[in-house]
């Protein structure tokens, strides 16, 4: 049921109006009471078409597939309803205005109260509610990078800001299921006890430990992941990488590095990185990031792929033959 039900206003209908003026009226709407609802052209009636193209009787209705509106509510920083059908060429559509980002970002208005540094991420956390493999925004890139991962049997993988191992599943969903131990690391005991008790298997080892202070005797790894964690504060991603690369990995190895591109509001994942005291997304800091990562890793012979959407997925691979998709 939606939270603002006295808000609605009554539907306006629209049929071959330009964009822009959907826009301003959405705006004005959700400026007024939070909410909109209007009427439009079903996307069904134009598959196949371009947005802006003519459909219908007489070609009197212009056609814009439902990812159109699903992007236009992003943009907004809208909740789009299900969309309920009306008459045989109009659906209703209703925007809901977002509320605020999750708590764990860095400058939330709404810090979570009394929880130590190494809990923000805990398993009592409300990022503990976040399922990453359950949005396909994820999921499908996160298969692809993987994917591309040729493993020796008996290869270890080391995962960095492992929280509770749900990147780790994905690896018995492959095609073919590589035979490897794991290795987790994270400052979270709670997340790390979730990790162990899923991967009870005595190959696999998790760590208690800051990633700018990597346990002794970690050992070589043939594939390193880590999603969400380099940019985090406090981590000296730079000196880490280093780390990885001069003393971590075989000769002939892999990383699956992720840099969010995205942020949690509200229950929706929203597209674009967003940087401190800016309200707006602004890319140029992931872009500087992704930049010196590929420099350094081909600098040391590492061919890299830059994938993925809500997490950019950078895959950089060092010796054996060139991987094909």
């Amino acid at each position: 049921m939606s939270r603002h039900p006295e808000a609605l206003l009554p539907a306006r209908r629209f049929h071959d109006e330009p964009l822009i003026l959907i826009l301003r009226h959405l705006k004005a709407g959700l400026t007024q009471a939070g909410r909109v609802r209007i009427e439009v052209p079903d996307p069904d009636l134009g598959a196949g078409r371009y947005p802006g193209e003519r459909v219908g009787p007489e070609g009197g209705l212009v056609h814009r597939p439902l990812r159109h509106w699903c992007d236009l509510a992003e943009g907004l920083g809208c909740r789009l309803l299900t969309p309920r059908g009306v008459e045989a060429t109009h659906v209703a559509l209703t925007f809901e205005a977002l509320g605020a980002e999750a708590s764990w970002h860095a400058g939330s208005a709404r810090p979570e109260a009394a929880v130590p540094a190494e809990e923000r991420y805990g398993a009592d956390s409300a990022f503990a509610r976040v399922r990453k493999l359950e949005d396909a925004g994820f999921l499908l890139p996160w298969l692809e990078a993987l994917g591309r991962v040729r493993l020796p049997a008996g290869a270890r993988v080391l995962d960095l800001g492992v929280n509770r191992g749900d990147e780790l599943d994905a690896f018995s969903w492959l095609d073919e299921v590589p035979d490897v131990s794991f290795v987790g690391v994270d400052h979270s005991a709670s997340a790390i006890a979730q990790a162990r008790a899923r991967f009870p298997d005595s190959r696999h080892a998790f760590h208690v430990a800051d990633l700018n202070a990597l346990p002794a005797a970690l050992g070589r790894f043939h594939l390193v992941v880590s999603v969400g964690t380099l940019q985090s504060p406090g981590v000296d991603d730079h000196a880490l990488l280093r780390t990885l690369v001069q003393e971590h990995l075989e000769s002939e190895s892999t990383l699956v590095l992720g840099f969010p591109n995205s942020r949690f509001r509200d229950g929706e994942v929203v597209y674009g990185a967003r940087v401190r005291n800016l309200r707006e997304s602004d890319l140029s800091l992931l872009v500087k990031d992704l930049s010196f990562y590929r420099r350094y890793l081909h600098q040391h012979g590492f061919r890299t792929f830059l994938g993925g959407k809500l997490d950019l997925l950078l895959t950089a691979v060092r010796g054996g033959p060139q991987s094909s998709d």
